[in-house]
């Protein structure tokens, strides 16, 4: 092949990384020019490790004639999976940082050496290469410091040398440009696992102006767990995490799902809002999603008390009012959170659950914007708020009628 159809390929994988293609597009574009360029891929692969909570790596898997595939792996591995994952291609590219890998998959092949290209093999399959491309620099995304790909063809002979000079030679452009795709991927994750979706948008359209904020109407919902402090004295780190995470990652849920916006944890709160113009509407949400985590909550205690790990409950408040929504903070270090009086009415609200033995309390104006399910509320009576000039009423949910 000449020195054209690379830079044809090339040029091609340049302009797809500038036009914002994802993993998924760029290499089922690059697969099917190279079959145009005539070489009968039956198979590739392109992967690499990802920055992500509970995944380690990801790989995009593309097939002749059925498409391509998106495959996650857990940073658990699977001890069923672990020795398949140790006979592959790719984990022996990754522990010795060979640049390159071939396997004619002929009568010669080893069974069993790597259980991969039998497979392949069995498909039909005649030659196999793959390709580890270090990145350097600010290439590399924390341990995203690598880029591993492969090629399978059914071509009785296999691979020319011209069809591996080739591949060999687009590798570096494949690799900068398939890392670029996944590290705006990943950066765009990241950011909404740690300032929440809504949060994260706006921060990457543009919203990080320091000081910049919005005037908008929520529901505050201001959570804590029950006891946290007696028993984080009194169990070890690593149950006290998990016990954290369980509880965290069902409250989390609820609010999510009922379409309220995570803001931050403080210790073992929890900040959320439920924002709306129509006070009645994000009232209603913040209440059916109140519901929901008592029901979850219940469920996930009754869990984890079956298999003899600490439980907990949670407590919470629900306040309404005007916050400001943006940034704030230092040049060195911002925050994109809320604002306002109500917050802090909030977090004194909340404190006041264990004094007055109630899971759920409300504020006054909460209360006020529910509406037809003002009904539903009964009132604790009036009380003075820490910071807070006047006493104000507050309510809980009225049991007797669940």
């Amino acid at each position: 092949m000449d020195d054209g159809v690379a830079v044809t390929l090339i040029d091609a994988l340049i302009a797809d990384g500038l036009a914002g293609q994802g993993e998924h597009d760029l290499v089922d574009g690059l697969c099917r020019r190279l079959v145009a360029a005539g070489i009968p891929l039956t198979r590739a692969v392109a992967g690499s490790d990802v920055l992500h909570p509970e995944y380690e790596s990801r790989l995009v898997r593309w097939h002749r004639g059925e498409g391509i595939e998106r495959r996650e792996l857990r940073r658990e591995i699977d001890p069923d999976d672990s020795g398949d994952w140790r006979r592959d291609p790719f984990s022996r590219l990754f522990e010795s940082r060979m640049p390159r890998f071939r396997q004619r998959l002929g009568s010669d092949l080893p069974p069993g050496e790597y259980p991969v290209l039998d497979n392949i093999k069995q498909l039909g399959s005649t030659d196999y290469t793959a390709f580890f491309v270090p990145l350097g620099g600010i290439s590399a995304f924390g341990s995203v410091n690598h880029v591993m790909f492969s090629w399978a063809i059914d071509r009785p002979e296999g691979f020319s040398d011209a069809e591996l000079r080739l591949l060999e030679r687009i590798a570096p452009t494949f690799a900068l440009v398939f890392a670029g795709a996944a590290h705006v991927d990943i950066a765009r994750h990241l950011m909404s696992l740690y300032l929440g979706g809504d949060a994260a948008n706006r921060v990457l359209s543009g919203q990080v102006e320091r000081g910049r904020a919005e005037t908008i109407r929520a529901v505050i919902w201001y959570s804590d767990l029950a006891d946290f402090t007696r028993i984080a004295d009194e169990v070890e780190r690593d149950q006290l995490l998990a016990l954290l995470n369980d509880y965290a990652e069902c409250l989390v849920d609820v609010v999510t799902d009922h379409g309220g916006h995570v803001l931050k944890f403080i210790g073992d709160g929890l900040l959320a809002i439920f924002p709306d113009e129509d006070a009645t509407r994000a009232s209603a949400r913040a209440l059916d999603a109140t519901a929901a985590a008592e029901r979850r909550i219940a469920v996930l205690s009754e869990r984890r008390a079956r298999q003899a790990q600490r439980i907990t409950d949670f407590y919470l408040a629900l306040h309404q009012g005007e916050l400001l929504y943006g940034n704030f903070g230092s040049r060195r270090r911002l925050d994109f959170t809320v604002l306002g009086p109500a917050v802090n009415e909030a977090s004194r609200i909340v404190a006041l659950c264990r004094s007055l033995d109630q899971r759920v309390i409300v504020s006054s104006a909460f209360a006020e914007a529910t509406g037809p399910r003002r009904s539903t509320l009964v009132s604790l009576g009036r009380y003075a708020l820490r910071g807070v000039t006047r006493p104000q009423e507050l309510f809980t949910i009225d049991r007797t009628q669940s």
